[in-house]
């Protein structure tokens, strides 16, 4: 699955997934899929490049996300272990809870209550940005690709220039008249 990662970088990089599309669900990419658990159709926040959002510098999760990875396992493994659930131990605990029991474990991490709570929302604020935003990648690259999050909400194509243009308004009227000193570009004069 990812070939030249380490046996560490490959399960963080599952339990990732795995919070990831238990924020936004996604179809499984493949039959034996155990990060995304297929609990919606079309491409979610995985497909949609959670994980390459979450690593950008710019995202400033990079350096968090191994200890986070290791914190949602530990998270999972307690979570089971007060439920007396036996958990596959060929991938990460996060990963082999069901999808009910990562959304519900994932509830009691972004709780109003929970001390932890303002990192697990950061993290799932960024699995939702991938598929609204499509952020690690040029917006028109994104759509002519048929980004999963872009095309589910028909995210417009560049005219032909590359350019965005709206010549309809998007709330079908105009809500204000441009500066008189706005150049033709749309630039501030």
């Amino acid at each position: 699955m990812y070939p030249d990662a380490g046996a560490d970088d490959q399960a963080r990089t599952m339990t990732l997934e795995a919070f990831a599309d238990t924020i936004l669900p996604g179809e499984k990419r493949w039959p034996g899929d155990r990060a995304v658990a297929g609990a919606a159709t079309g491409g979610g926040s995985v497909a949609s490049g959670a994980v390459d959002v979450l690593r950008m510098p710019e995202s400033g999760m990079a350096p968090a996300l191994e200890a986070l990875a290791d914190a949602l396992n530990d998270h999972a493994a307690a979570y089971a272990a007060e439920r007396g659930a036996v958990l596959d131990e060929t991938v990460p605990p996060f990963v082999a809870l069901s999808f009910a029991h990562r959304t519900e474990l994932v509830q009691a991490l972004t709780a109003l209550d929970h001390p932890e709570r303002e990192v697990w929302t950061s993290l799932a604020m960024f699995s939702t940005i991938a598929f609204d935003a499509a952020a690690h990648l040029h917006t028109a690259d994104a759509v002519a690709g048929g980004h999963p999050g872009l095309t589910t909400m028909r995210f417009a194509p560049p005219d032909a220039d590359g350019l965005w243009r709206f010549p309809e308004y998007s709330y079908g009227r105009r809500l204000a008249r441009p500066h008189p000193h706005t150049t033709p570009s749309g630039s501030p004069a």
